[in-house]
């Protein structure tokens, strides 16, 4: 039985559900495998090896090799055990979240400071329709 999910009729909004848990499970487990040192290094030096130990889609792979977080959320995966991939590049969670938005990490800083995004054009897709 599918469930009503109003939170899919908000521009942008990925919510991470049971549905989107079952799907990104592998691509998850393997962003928690890069909380040890040993596991970093191994992905480090050949990601595709790595990345073929685990039972993930050739689309997950894909996301990961690019750096395509939101790809990557698309297809299953915690922005929260994402991050662990950029703590391996050495990259910040703002510096992440400004390359989700297509920002930089100043823009996206200084976006936040003046109170996050703005709700023009950030309401519901279906309030867009009838414009």
């Amino acid at each position: 039985m599918a469930l009503n999910k109003p939170y899919k009729d908000i521009p942008g909004t990925r919510i991470f559900d049971s549905e989107q848990a079952s799907k990104g499970y592998h691509l998850n487990q393997f962003c928690m495998s890069l909380r040890s040192a040993a596991n970093r290094e191994r992905f480090k030096a050949d990601e595709r090896a790595y990345l073929d130990e685990w039972p993930m889609s050739e689309e997950q792979k894909q996301a990961v090799m690019a750096r395509d977080l939101n790809r990557c959320m698309e297809l299953g995966g915690n922005i929260y055990v994402l991050a662990k991939i950029g703590a391996t590049d050495g990259l910040t969670f703002q510096q992440m979240a400004g390359s989700m938005t297509g920002m930089s990490e100043e823009e996206y800083r200084n976006m936040m400071i003046n109170g996050g995004r703005s709700i023009e054009g950030n309401r519901y897709l279906h309030e867009q329709e009838n414009q």
